[in-house]
């Protein structure tokens, strides 16, 4: 199988950066919590807070976005995909990201992979789990697929190493390209 990272690997940008911005446009709701999410990347940078911890913070938007919201936003951000991830995709091809599971999920259902992702609860922004990422992505894959075995892994992020050492054939993605691990 191979397995991809999902955001700036086969789409080019944070998709959770995107969708907040998304829904800051479309939802009045989201503004009221712009202090939160000041705070929330002020401890993310001064790491004052664990990541876990200030995305839970930021995630606070959540709270006024409708259910639908992932849905709706996937059916105009699609076209975004990478050409080179749809020349190459596979049915048995896994994603495994560290974004929230409720947002990418239409897009893995729309373009048929399997997904693992961060267990966040759509309507309160709380984790309930571990954060996809890093050796947290391996543990995961290794609890689902344990005798699995990875062809390529493509990632944009050197975090991404636990993930890369599993594969055959690892690739680095930048915005110039792809490149051998």
């Amino acid at each position: 199988m191979n397995v991809y990272d999902f955001d700036k690997t086969i789409y080019p940008v944070d998709s959770t950066a995107q969708f907040y911005l998304w829904c800051l446009g479309r939802y009045p709701g989201t503004w009221l919590t712009l202090p939160c999410t000041a705070w929330a990347f002020f401890c993310l940078g001064l790491k004052l807070k664990p990541k876990t911890a200030c995305k839970q913070i930021f995630y606070r938007f959540l709270r006024h976005v409708p259910a639908d919201a992932p849905e709706r936003f996937w059916q105009t951000h699609i076209g975004a995909v990478r050409p080179w991830y749809l020349a190459q995709k596979r049915p048995d091809d896994l994603v495994i990201s560290a974004s929230p599971e409720f947002l990418l999920a239409p897009v893995a259902r729309s373009l048929g992979f399997a997904l693992m992702a961060s267990p966040v609860d759509q309507a309160t922004g709380r984790y309930r789990g571990e954060n996809c990422h890093g050796a947290e992505k391996v543990r995961r894959f290794r609890e689902k697929y344990p005798d699995g075995a990875v062809e390529g892994f493509w990632s944009d992020s050197r975090s991404d190493a636990p993930m890369a050492a599993l594969a055959e054939h690892s690739w680095l993605v930048t915005r110039d390209g792809i490149l051998p691990w």
